[in-house]
């Protein structure tokens, strides 16, 4: 049974580590937003599998509040955000 942990932990350490990436080399602020979604869905996960592993239930009360905190940060900064802006726009016929 601990291949089966061992191999859950690392497959979560890869899923941090790939999110990692995208949030550090993320072009855009959106790109970074979902990186860092999902950078707090892996945690959960990996929250999730210490629970499973230890047999203790009590964590789960973290994965809650980890949880609330992510969607409501999650819809604030979806709401609050200034496009990102490389080039000036161009608009025809106006000046």
């Amino acid at each position: 049974m601990n291949t089966v942990w061992v191999i859950a932990a690392v497959m979560i350490t890869t899923a941090a580590a790939i999110t990692m990436f995208r949030l550090l080399a993320g072009p855009s602020t959106l790109d970074r937003l979902v990186a860092v979604d999902t950078l707090i869905a892996v945690a959960m996960c990996g929250i999730g599998i210490w629970a499973a592993y230890s047999l203790d239930s009590t964590v789960t009360y973290g994965m809650a509040a980890l949880a609330l905190i992510s969607f409501v940060g999650t819809v604030s900064v979806a709401r609050f955000r200034v496009p990102d802006v490389d080039k000036p726009r161009i608009t025809r016929g106006r000046r």
